[in-house]
């Protein structure tokens, strides 16, 4: 659907790879930039990264695929599709669109706390351009004091509405006109420009201690049950499990696609950028022999900025950052909104500009309204809501529309299909680990 309040025939993905794309694009965020890297530094490197790659593996291969899978077979985003699972077990539609509004409304709020966050993002692009990030060279008072004024009550309120713009703009044009073509320009961009970082900074003299950090590891270090419960944490939060963003853009995929293909892609891709992240940061900060012990937006517009601006080519360092940070934060934004968006087509009938305009609307609002409030804000959301919305889908899917539904839908166009030893994985280790995420949520405390 182009620029219209016309209803027309669903919107989709033009291809597998624009899908790929936009998945990874939604599930590279904030939380690869920077909170993998300090986990990374916390844990002792590989130590961190041995579990840290078992539950990606485990989940991405489970938790993607079912919430692709279950957009795909039902075409709908999660007010739909819980509707229709719970009238394929014979019981009230209504009542499973009803506990599909949890996930549509986690994906709001996430989105609107988001929308701060770039907003900082946009406003900090514009000073690398202009020089003023470097500017504030090494004096840390202003550089904090030009966070903390950006990140007060109302202190941001125009970069916010110029984000807001710039991502309702993109989600104006649709799925394959707006979203697909967005992310197949900005995904390749950030990997080209995050090696490019990854590289400078590695001939840099010092950040080869940051390179044997990451790659130590300490046997002792994985009997700690806390590593594991971090580990778990960032795989669960980093790919996007939550019932919403990646079933509605499962929804827009073709039956044709191979789903557990797709879904092995975005964790892989995931992966490598939360990995590119850490061969960046780490080695950057131990140029200075800075200590990376805190995560959060003050690693990214404090100490980074700090770093970076001791460089030689700084101002150049700094804006390649900060481009790659506005992709990353504008790819997740797109996606966190779509699923609110979409409900309004799909239930409301309503027409794509429509939808776009009211929860535009919604969103420049209430996130100028929340500035004072975000970290608060986002953490109630990542840490309780979105776990509710990943157990649901997977219940949906696996016990309510049952086995061979979930079969047939996870199997269709796959190359490879799934048995039994997935279903069962999936049913009851996936749905286990998603209830547990509830509980690593209060340990973890952050996003994805």
């Amino acid at each position: 659907m182009g620029l219209d309040n016309t209803p027309a025939k669903q919107d989709g993905f033009n291809s597998q790879i624009g899908f790929i794309i936009a998945c990874v694009g939604s599930a590279v965020g904030m939380g690869n930039l920077w909170r993998f890297p300090v986990l990374v530094s916390a844990w002792g490197g590989m130590t961190f990264l041995i579990p840290y790659f078992i539950f990606v593996i485990l989940i991405g291969s489970t938790g993607v695929v079912e919430e692709i899978a279950l957009g795909r077979s039902t075409g709908k985003g999660p007010i739909g599709a819980f509707g229709a699972a719970m009238a394929h077990a014979g019981k009230s539609r209504k009542a499973g669109e009803s506990i599909g509004i949890i996930p549509t409304l986690g994906s709001l709020a996430l989105a609107i706390g988001y929308s701060c966050v770039v907003g900082w993002i946009f406003k900090y692009v514009v000073m690398a351009f202009t020089g003023k990030v470097f500017a504030m060279g090494t004096n840390m008072d202003v550089i904090g004091t030009t966070f903390g004024t950006t990140a007060s009550a109302f202190g941001n309120n125009m970069w916010i509405v110029i984000a807001l713009v710039v991502n309702f703009a993109i989600m104006a044009f649709g799925v394959a006109d707006g979203i697909e073509k967005a992310n197949k320009f900005m995904m390749p961009l950030l990997f080209v420009m995050m090696i490019g970082l990854a590289v400078y900074i590695g001939i840099q003299p010092g950040a080869v201690d940051g390179y044997k950090y990451i790659f130590t590891v300490n046997p002792e270090g994985l009997k700690d049950i806390r590593l594991w419960i971090f580990a778990f944490g960032q795989a669960f939060f980093s790919l996007s499990i939550a019932g919403n963003g990646t079933v509605i853009y499962g929804s827009y995929l073709s039956k044709k696609e191979d789903v557990p293909f797709s879904a092995m892609n975005i964790a892989i891709f995931d992966t490598c950028a939360a990995l590119l992240a850490a061969l960046v940061i780490i080695p950057a900060m131990a140029t200075s022999g800075a200590e990376l012990s805190e995560g959060g937006p003050g690693l990214m517009f404090i100490y980074l900025v700090n770093i970076m601006n001791q460089m030689p080519g700084g101002m150049i360092v700094g804006i390649v950052f900060f481009v790659c940070v506005t992709f990353a934060g504008l790819s997740s934004l797109v996606n966190l909104y779509e699923a609110p968006v979409a409900t309004l087509q799909q239930q409301f009938k309503l027409g794509r500009l429509q939808s776009v305009g009211i929860i535009g609307v919604i969103g420049v609002v209430v996130a100028i309204l929340i500035q004072g409030i975000v970290s608060n804000w986002m953490d109630a959301v990542s840490i309780y809501i979105c776990p509710i919305g990943a157990v649901l889908a997977s219940v949906m899917l696996f016990f309510v529309f049952g086995k061979k539904y979930t079969m047939e839908a996870v199997n269709t166009g796959a190359k490879k299909p799934k048995g039994e030893t997935w279903f069962f994985l999936g049913k009851y280790v996936y749905t286990g680990l998603a209830l547990l995420a509830l509980i690593a949520g209060a340990f973890y405390g952050g996003i994805g």
